[in-house]
């Protein structure tokens, strides 16, 4: 699982992507996109990490997140029952007739204005929120019909606030981009052996004090956590196919199997035996 630069597919026959009640309220996964996103979560309270901007919400949120922009899941710590769908979209969704078309002029404001990520609430959150827990359940003509009239409706809506004052643009430059993807993707073919700081230093260019400022900065997790949290995502699916907790942990690059119950129950909040009983 590709973590923190996330490589979004669009179903085939779609211009977007539909997730409904995409559960991660166990993993921190603090990521970006290119894609623009609009979240609707439904919990008793929650905590929304976008950008530089930290908050809390009460009983549902609704947020459209900018390009580029890196955030928290939104359900990240929830314990309770909760409901989200998350709306994403391609950059080039109207590529130029979007900012020629005069019926598209507010929608192209508003994805402008996504650049300070901006944060719905009132009737306009209602209303909308009601309408994205259904919209999958539409054909795909109608889907792109209702995801323009929504857009529409959050475009005209006054019921909103800004996150950031300032555009949160080009947050990641093209070199910081390629840098996390030649990380991840050495973490995802050598979790199951020892890597050191010495080689990711080497792998990115950096010393190994420039590499843990770098990485801290981009991820807001040390390396080590990090690395913890990736390779107890790859137990929990050797768990659910049925591999007992000693060969998890040995092939998941663990080299203590203390060390691995301990990380396990503080990542997921119940240790590898009942977790593979549940």
């Amino acid at each position: 699982m590709k973590i923190v630069f996330e490589d979004i597919k669009r179903i085939a026959g779609s211009s977007f992507r539909i997730l409904v009640n995409p559960k991660l309220n166990d993993f921190y996964y603090w990521h970006f996109h290119p894609e623009f996103e609009l979240t609707f979560i439904e919990a008793p309270q929650g905590t929304r990490r976008v950008g530089s901007h930290v908050g809390q919400f009460e009983g549902s949120d609704l947020v459209f997140i900018g390009s580029n922009i890196p955030h928290l899941n939104f359900d990240y710590g929830i314990k309770t029952e909760y409901k989200k769908v998350v709306l994403q979209i391609k950059e080039d969704f109207f590529k130029n007739d979007f900012v020629n078309t005069p019926e598209l002029a507010s929608i192209y404001q508003l994805f402008e204005n996504s650049k300070k990520v901006i944060c719905f609430n009132g009737i306009t959150k209602e209303l909308v929120g009601k309408r994205l827990k259904e919209i999958h359940h539409l054909p795909n003509f109608e889907q792109f019909i209702e995801v323009l009239s929504l857009f529409q409706m959050l475009a005209t809506s006054n019921e909103k606030t800004f996150l950031h004052e300032l555009p949160f643009d080009d947050f990641y430059n093209n070199k910081e981009q390629n840098r996390l993807k030649i990380v991840f993707a050495f973490i995802e073919n050598n979790f199951q052996r020892n890597i050191t700081i010495d080689e990711m230093g080497q792998l990115t260019h950096l010393s190994k004090a420039a590499f843990c400022r770098y990485f801290k900065k981009m991820t807001r997790l040390t390396f080590t956590e990090f690395l913890n949290q990736f390779r107890i995502e790859q137990a929990k699916r050797l768990l659910k196919e049925d591999k007992n907790v000693t060969e998890t942990c040995y092939e998941c690059g663990f080299e203590s199997l203390s060390y691995f119950n301990r990380i396990f129950k503080k990542v997921v909040g119940q240790n590898p035996i009942q977790f593979k009983k549940n």
